[in-house]
C-alpha cells in the first residue's frame, strides 16, 4: 500500500502536471525578448529559445493515450505485461503507471538527476528543444525518475510524448512516445533467505571503476541478480509484443544513467532491430534521491519502433494522421488483436534538391537546424531529407552542402507547383536564419 507521504509527493507532482489536452504555444517564433505561452504558462524567451510553432502544435496530443490509436495499444500490451507479472501478496499490481505528465522540464530533470556531463552533447540546441536557458521539452520520460523515486515509489511505469531534434525519414520524426520503467529491491527482497548477502560492499564506495561488470559500490551478488530478474523481464516483454517464438540478443552498451548497460535486439523482417536501453541504475541517482539502502533497474522503450513493427506501419508520419481510413484499423476493445495495417493509398513523392554554400561559421552549422526549418515549413508532408552531396572548394574555402528533399502527403497528390512554392519558402528561410548561400 502507498503510504501517506508517498501519496501527498505524488499529488504534488500531479498537480505540477496540468491537463493539458487541447493547450497549445502561443507567440513561438517571436523575438527574444519576447514570451511564449505553453500550457497556459508564460516564458520569457532567451537565446536557447529554438521551439517553433510546428513541435508546439503536437503539445498536448496525447496519441499514447487515445482511444483507439496504434500507440495506445501497444502502452495498453506494455502496462499489462507489467500489472500481470509483478503483483504483491494481496494479487494487486506493484507497479504505478504516469501517462500524462507535463512534457515541460528542467535542466535538472533533464539532465543533472541522471548525471548526464556538463559537455555532453545531448544538451546542445542542435539535439533537444529549449523553451529557454531554464526549460525544454523532455527529451525522455526519464526526465522524471528522479522526483518519483524522491515520491518513496520503488515500481513505476512514465509515459509520454518526448522531443528530440533529429534527421528527417520514415522511421524518424522529431516527436515520438516513449515508455520508461524503475524497478528498486532492498536487501531484503533481493536476498530474503540468506541474511549473510549485501547490496553493497564494505565502505560503500560510489566511485566508479569503469569496469561494465558493475559499479564499485554494488556487491556482484547484488548486481548479477537484478541483471537475471531484468534480462528475464525484458525477453517476457519482447515475446508479449513480438510472439513467443521472436529471436533476441542481447548486447552491452553505454548510458549515463546505469551501469551495466544493455541493448535488447529482436530478430525482425530478417535483420536485428535495437529495441531497448537498460541496465543497473547509477546509485548516486538513487543517493541523490534521498535512496539510501536500495539497489536499481531501469530500461527506455519506444512506442512506435515496437507499433511500426507489429502493426506494420511503413511511415512514422501516419501517426498523426486524422484520416479516419488509418484510425478505423485500430478500433479494438482489445490491445492483444492481431491488427495488420492496409494503406489507405499510396500517393506519389516529388523530389527537390537544394544545394547552398555554408556560412564563413561552417564548423558552427548543425543539419539539424536545417531539418528543423524544413519540418517547420513543410510539415507532414515531407517524408524525408538526406544530404546526398558535400563538397569543400579549394579556393574559396567554402564549403557546400546538397540536401534531397522527398515531398509526399499522406491524403492527396502533391502537385509540382505547390512543392515548388514550398521548396522556395525554405530556401529563403535556410538563407535568412542560416546564413547559407543558395546556389
Amino acid at each position: 500500500m502507498i503510504n501517506k507521504r508517498v501519496c501527498e509527493s505524488l499529488w504534488a507532482i500531479t498537480q505540477k502536471s496540468v491537463r493539458f489536452k487541447g493547450q497549445v504555444a502561443e507567440n513561438v517564433d517571436q523575438k527574444l525578448d519576447a514570451t511564449i505561452k505553453i500550457l497556459g504558462t508564460a516564458y520569457q524567451c532567451d537565446k536557447f529559445t529554438n521551439v517553433n510553432s510546428k513541435i508546439a502544435s503536437h503539445i498536448g496530443k496525447n496519441l499514447h493515450i487515445s482511444k483507439d490509436h496504434p500507440l495506445s495499444l501497444v502502452r495498453q500490451k506494455v502496462v499489462d505485461y507489467f500489472y500481470k507479472a509483478f503483483v504483491n501478496s494481496r494479487g494487486n499490481p506493484v507497479f504505478a503507471v504516469f501517462d500524462n505528465l507535463s512534457p515541460i522540464v528542467t535542466q535538472e530533470q533533464n539532465f543533472d538527476s541522471l548525471l548526464v556531463p556538463k559537455d555532453h552533447p545531448s544538451r546542445l540546441k542542435s539535439d533537444c528543444y529549449y523553451i529557454n536557458h531554464d526549460y525544454l521539452l523532455r527529451a525522455h520520460t526519464t526526465a522524471h525518475d528522479s522526483e518519483l523515486i524522491k515520491s518513496g515509489l520503488d515500481n513505476f511505469l512514465v509515459i509520454g510524448d518526448v522531443y528530440r531534434r533529429d534527421e528527417i525519414d520514415r522511421t524518424h520524426y522529431p516527436v515520438f512516445h516513449q515508455v520508461d520503467v524503475v524497478r528498486l529491491k532492498t536487501r531484503e527482497q533481493l536476498f530474503p533467505a540468506d541474511e549473510s548477502l549485501e547490496l553493497f560492499e564494505s565502505g560503500n564506495n560510489t566511485t566508479n571503476t569503469g569496469i561494465q561488470e558493475k559499479q564499485a559500490c554494488h556487491t556482484l551478488e547484488a548486481v548479477k541478480l537484478m541483471e537475471h530478474e531484468l534480462k528475464n523481464t525484458l525477453e517476457g516483454l519482447a515475446k508479449t509484443l513480438f510472439g513467443s517464438d521472436i529471436r533476441f540478443r542481447w548486447t552491452d552498451s553505454t548510458f549515463p544513467f546505469t551501469q551495466p548497460s544493455w541493448e535488447l535486439e529482436v530478430h525482425y523482417n530478417n535483420q536485428w532491430l535495437e529495441l531497448l536501453g537498460c541496465g543497473i541504475l547509477q546509485q548516486p541517482i538513487l543517493y541523490r534521491a534521498g535512496v539510501l539502502n536500495k539497489i536499481g533497474w531501469a530500461f527506455g522503450l519506444g512506442l512506435e519502433r515496437v507499433a511500426m513493427c507489429i502493426y506494420q506501419i511503413p511511415d512514422i508520419r501516419l501517426f498523426w494522421s486524422q484520416d479516419s481510413g488509418f484510425l478505423s484499423q485500430f478500433k479494438t476493445s482489445d490491445p492483444n488483436a492481431k491488427i495488420i495495417y492496409k494503406p489507405v493509398s499510396q500517393y506519389p513523392q516529388c523530389i527537390n534538391d537544394i544545394s547552398f554554400w555554408l556560412p564563413d561559421n561552417a564548423q558552427e552549422f548543425s543539419s539539424n537546424d536545417f531539418y528543423d526549418i524544413v519540418r517547420s515549413i513543410g510539415g507532414d508532408i515531407i517524408e524525408q531529407v538526406s544530404l546526398v552531396d558535400e563538397f569543400f572548394h579549394p579556393k574559396t574555402k567554402k564549403t557546400s552542402h546538397c540536401y534531397r528533399i522527398v515531398y509526399r502527403h499522406m491524403e492527396r497528390t502533391l502537385t509540382q507547383a505547390e512543392v515548388n512554392q514550398v521548396h522556395k519558402k525554405i530556401a529563403m528561410q535556410a538563407t535568412k536564419s542560416l546564413g547559407v548561400t543558395v546556389r
